[in-house]
């Protein structure tokens, strides 16, 4: 064969079979874009705020707390005139770290869910778990029977589990630190916002925020909990018009830098009307920016978006409550910010 014909013949073999490759791979890609469902803005109910005599259940979903923290906080919870029950499981501990089997804590949170007297949770301590429980639990049931959950850090994921299910809940304080006293700013404003009485927020200037106002519906928590969420039933993120809220405690800049990118890569952060640092608490400081929050800034400088820094939610000492799920306002001025709850209440 003529080796003009043979190489022209070659060319064209392989020119067709890149073509059909590419279309192919294109009818995927447009049938993979339909099959995606659009997600639609939250719309989350409110739970009945509480009043004298309601039953407050105390859980341990993720790590081990002393049922000596436990006892304490109960007491502070009757001081503020409500009346503790203690799950079933409460007090256990397996591996060492967690506070029972994952079927004891998802057996507490359904005994807490399931009687109609229990009005609020409340959950003792963070530390790690929460994700193994993700398909243990079904949106249904917890819409069923929407009650407050209060907590932060790895009970993250349950904020985003509620949120999905279209309840409210509180990112707030747990056991152990009521079982501090209760006196405090921190304990003392998630105790009214539990009877009824919502905040409005008024924060100084921070050399990072970033001016504008916007209206939203407020999600997230601890980055390094939520970010692995991403598209499980607990992954409040997916849904547009959000604010998103993230705090962090004792990790690397680099990780936190490559849990953001993860959220980046994922069009979270196109689907922000706006963003709030909270703290960032005994982070390790690495690199040379001024701040974890300096560092995020190069990020979100793009998207064209008002950011409030520095807002004393998370890990610190002071953790103020915040009504997840809740649509909110934010406006960050060059003086200063406001957060206010668009929602019923004092």
């Amino acid at each position: 064969m003529n080796k003009t014909i043979k190489y022209w013949l070659i060319a064209f073999v392989l020119l067709t079979a890149n073509t059909i490759m590419q279309t192919s791979c294109s009818s995927s890609q447009k049938l993979e874009q339909a099959a995606k469902p659009t997600m639609q803005r939250l719309n989350c109910m409110q739970p009945d705020y509480l009043k004298a005599g309601d039953k407050v259940a105390l859980i341990s979903p993720s790590y081990f707390t002393s049922m000596e923290n436990v006892t304490k906080a109960a007491d502070v919870l009757r001081s503020w005139g409500l009346d503790p029950v203690i799950g079933p499981n409460v007090g256990k501990q397996f591996v060492g770290k967690y506070a029972g089997t994952v079927a004891e804590r998802v057996s507490d949170i359904r005994w807490a869910l399931s009687d109609p007297s229990v009005k609020a949770i409340v959950c003792n301590r963070g530390g790690y778990g929460s994700i193994q429980m993700i398909n243990d639990l079904t949106l249904r049931e917890l819409a069923t029977s929407p009650k407050w959950i209060v907590g932060f850090s790895d009970i993250t994921t349950f904020h985003g589990l509620w949120q999905n299910a279209g309840v409210m809940s509180i990112h707030g304080t747990m056991c152990s630190f009521l079982a501090k006293g209760g006196t405090d700013d921190t304990s003392t404003l998630m105790r009214d916002l539990l009877m009824g009485k919502v905040p409005r927020y008024e924060l100084p200037a921070h050399p990072q925020n970033i001016t504008g106002r916007a209206t939203g519906v407020l999600v997230g928590g601890n980055l390094c909990t939520f970010a692995p969420n991403l598209s499980s039933q607990a992954d409040a993120t997916a849904h547009p018009d959000i604010i998103l809220f993230i705090e962090e405690v004792e990790e690397s800049m680099h990780n936190i830098d490559r849990q953001f990118n993860i959220l980046m890569m994922n069009g979270v952060l196109s689907r922000c009307r706006g963003i709030i640092l909270g703290e960032f608490t005994d982070c390790n400081q690495e690199f040379t920016y001024d701040s974890v929050e300096a560092m995020l800034h190069e990020y979100l400088k793009k998207y064209n978006i008002p950011v409030l820094c520095g807002f004393p939610g998370g890990h610190g000492d002071v953790n103020l409550p915040l009504v997840m799920g809740a649509p909110v306002t934010m406006d960050v001025r060059s003086d200063g910010a406001t957060l206010q709850f668009d929602i019923d209440g004092e």
